[in-house]
């Protein structure tokens, strides 16, 4: 209670204006289980709209846009997690935007002169005061360098991050409340989500972050001239100022502007698809949200990526596992996905009855092809949920991101198969792990592994040898109501020790036994290790 307290009192005025906005909207379950009504000097007020008219998913919506940015982010996670939100509460939040109305030019003015050094009109030969977009992190202004290259510039909203900081420290704060008070939220994640806003908000306020982010991406494909990526102009890059070439591009939504232009909308959903997955399958980082807005046709049918604010991420066991997953729904295998399913969740306990029936279910209702990939993943997400299962956050961004990229391509060409044009991508992938010199690098990686534990050993025996001889090798175990350890788990707990040192000795002296390197280690290992045998068969006798 202390703690939070605390956290009342440093950022109690932000607290008060977030009770009273979800008050005001009729969010009042939320605010009765964090306990926000009883803050001292919450303002009372009564709703601010007719809320009686308004669905439980509405009311959250409406809340979350008039909290501000840093809620609108949270949402529109939300919204991409229907392994968490049945869609009833994902389809309503998946109407969140971050489209603002803008701030005016005189209040961004003295800002982006400090950033500069210099007023934009020193610094730039032409500089658009109208911006050209207005999000609840940033405005985005045209220009032209005096060199002559078009450029956007982005800007920060002024004093956006000391209410972003005070809210996710709030809502750190609440998400631990929920993961302690109420375990059935647990499966949730609040905790983990919450880490995961920070980090992703902390990154979109350091535009230094998003250019970055555009050059690592570039970088991938630094081979191809048809993947476009806008360069980076660091003299003028800032923390809160960022500025990059103009990308010169149509949306795919524009279906007159790709007629006018003459592009190969086939053409660019396969080039699209390609870059994408290169990205996240072999790189292992990728754009993490390729909405129409952030993927560009070009001429002679080019594609261009902006906005760098978030990347994913994935870890090469990560990206192993997703090739199990697609081999797993192209061969209609419901174990296969019920295996993979439960590595990456963790459950321990689930009800395998129901998650059978589920992943049966699952597989016949995506025996047609093509596959519709978007659907695919939606619903492998809504089968986790059901299952009370929870995807772990890196992956709900990539499926996040290869829906968003999924709905693009079928917009450009109606018949895409995403699983279809994949193909040279996954076969790609898989014959660089399964190749020779995938195999020796994973031999290597478990080498490094094997070598870091051997050094550690002769510590780790000598200290086990010392605990062994003062009989201080224990394993303390906690049984609700249970009083007493009994003598017989005493005796297992001594039998895992030695066995533990047997084993690592026999483990050791396997290969030095090949080589006859180390005598004298070799003469003293098969000491402890035959004293240790007969020591676990007297311990087995003595029951």
């Amino acid at each position: 209670m202390l703690k939070t307290a605390f956290v009342a009192a440093r950022d109690r005025q932000r607290l008060s204006e977030i009770a009273t906005i979800l008050i005001g909207f009729g969010v009042n379950k939320v605010v009765d289980r964090l306990g926000l009504r009883y803050i001292p000097l919450l303002p009372k007020r009564g709703p601010r709209v007719d809320v009686t008219r308004l669905s439980q998913p509405e009311r959250l919506r409406r809340a979350i846009e008039a909290l501000g940015p840093t809620f609108i982010k949270f949402g529109q996670v939300l919204a991409s997690r229907p392994d968490l939100l049945a869609p009833a509460w994902t389809e309503e939040l998946e109407k969140l935007h971050s489209q603002v109305s803008p701030i005016p030019w005189e209040v961004i003015r003295p800002q982006l002169e400090a950033d500069l050094g210099a007023s934009p009109q020193e610094v730039f030969a032409e500089f658009d005061t109208d911006p050209i977009a207005s999000a609840s992190i940033a405005q985005v202004y045209r220009a032209r360098l005096h060199s002559g290259e078009d450029v956007v510039v982005k800007v920060l909203r002024p004093g956006l991050r000391k209410i972003i900081e005070a809210d996710l420290r709030l809502m750190a704060h609440g998400a631990r409340i929920v993961e302690t008070e109420w375990p059935d939220m647990a499966r949730y994640q609040p905790r983990e989500q919450m880490r995961h806003l920070a980090a992703g908000l902390n990154g979109e306020l350091d535009l230094l972050n998003e250019a970055r982010n555009c050059e690592l991406l570039a970088a991938i494909f630094d081979d191809r001239d048809d993947i476009v990526f806008p360069k980076i102009y660091w003299e003028w890059c800032s923390e809160r100022v960022l500025v990059q070439e103009f990308i010169h591009g149509i949306s795919p939504n524009d279906e007159a502007g790709l007629r006018a232009a003459g592009v190969d909308k086939k053409l660019l959903a396969q080039k699209g698809t390609d870059a994408f997955l290169r990205m996240a399958l072999i790189e292992g980082v990728f754009h993490a949200d390729p909405h129409p807005g952030n993927l560009l046709a070009m001429s002679g049918n080019r594609i261009g990526f902006i906005d760098f604010g978030i990347i994913g991420r994935l870890s090469q066991k990560r990206r192993a596992q997703l090739l199990v997953l697609i081999g797993a729904m192209l061969k209609q295998d419901a174990d296969g996905l019920m295996a993979v399913l439960l590595d990456w969740t963790g459950t321990s306990n689930p009800d395998l009855t129901k998650l059978e029936a589920s992943a049966q279910a699952f597989v016949e209702s995506h025996s047609a092809i093509p596959l519709n990939l978007g659907l695919v993943l939606t619903d492998f997400m809504t089968m986790a949920r059901e299952n009370d299962l929870a995807m772990p956050t890196d992956l709900a961004i990539l499926f996040k991101g290869l829906v968003t990229a999924d709905g693009v391509m079928r917009h450009l060409d109606p018949n895409f198969d995403l699983f279809a044009a994949a193909g040279p991508t996954v076969r790609s992938t898989m014959q660089t792990q399964f190749s020779l010199s995938g195999i020796k690098r994973k031999a290597e990686a478990l080498g490094v592994g094997l070598f870091g534990a051997a050094s550690e050993l002769p510590t780790l025996i000598h200290l086990m040898l010392v605990r062994l001889k003062q009989g201080r090798v224990t394993v303390e175990i906690e049984v609700k109501g249970l009083d007493k350890v009994t003598r017989g788990i005493e005796r297992a707990a001594a039998r895992v020790a030695v066995a533990l040192v047997v084993a690592a000795f026999a483990t050791q002296l396997a290969p030095r036994l090949i080589d006859l390197g180390t005598p004298v280690f070799i003469t003293i290992g098969m000491m402890v290790f035959t004293l240790g045998v007969g020591w676990l068969v007297l311990l087995g006798r003595n029951k």
